[in-house]
């Protein structure tokens, strides 16, 4: 293979990386901002907010990712009455699946923190937004700060969902390269390493935060 064309292809499977990242990236913010709601829907004493994100998070947990990115990018246009991208549909997809996860995650890390914490923060004078601000949510991320960087590597692998509505990630890109240049396996081989070498180091930073904060309470 000419060492031009091979340039020209790692630049454009380089592409389809980032924006694979670009979408994990995303998928992490906005998955643990929709998952904190969620989360403290499930800590709350009223019904009215308990039962509505008890029934969300345990619907998308028992739901395959691919079904809904297919829910999402078929329905949102005939919802809204206008196209909307492949990147659009996957983020938005991408986001309401996996904040059932971060849901879970951020509940069990809030419950982990000694009921003690929070009498002692309401004795002090803080109210409730002030205690889960400054006193529960602190001590609640170290405890669950392993869970959500091996919730991250899931969710860099599973971009490679996009793939079926046609989004230029990194496999899709993979996928076309090989269209063109018939070596399908130097660059699956290519494709899993990378994938291999960006989840172990996710992995790695996982069980040293593990290791960290073991000891920590």
């Amino acid at each position: 293979m000419d060492f031009d064309v091979i340039i020209e292809n790692a630049s454009y499977m380089l592409g389809g990386l980032v924006l694979s990242f670009e979408l994990a990236a995303i998928t992490l913010a906005g998955g643990l901002m929709l998952g904190l709601v969620l989360a403290l829907g499930r800590l709350s004493l009223k019904r009215v907010i308990y039962y509505p994100a008890t029934v969300y998070i345990y619907f998308f947990r028992g739901m395959p990712l691919i079904l809904v990115i297919f829910w999402i990018y078929f329905l949102a246009p005939i919802i809204i009455q206008n196209p909307v991208e492949e990147f659009n549909s996957a983020v938005i997809a991408f986001v309401t699946f996996e904040a059932a996860y971060f849901a879970e995650i951020l509940r069990a890390g809030i419950q982990s923190v000694p009921m003690g914490q929070t009498m002692a923060a309401n004795a002090s004078g803080l109210n409730g937004y002030q205690t889960v601000r400054y006193i529960v949510l602190p001590q609640a991320l170290r405890n669950m700060a392993p869970a959500l960087m091996t919730q991250t590597v899931i969710i860099f692998q599973d971009t490679s969902l996009a793939y079926v509505i046609g989004l230029r990630e990194f496999l899709r890109r993979v996928n076309l390269t090989d269209a063109r240049e018939m070596r399908s396996i130097e660059l699956y081989l290519f494709a899993g390493l990378v994938y291999f070498l960006i989840c172990s180091i996710g992995v790695l930073v996982s069980q040293r935060l593990e290791r960290k904060y073991a000891t920590a309470f």
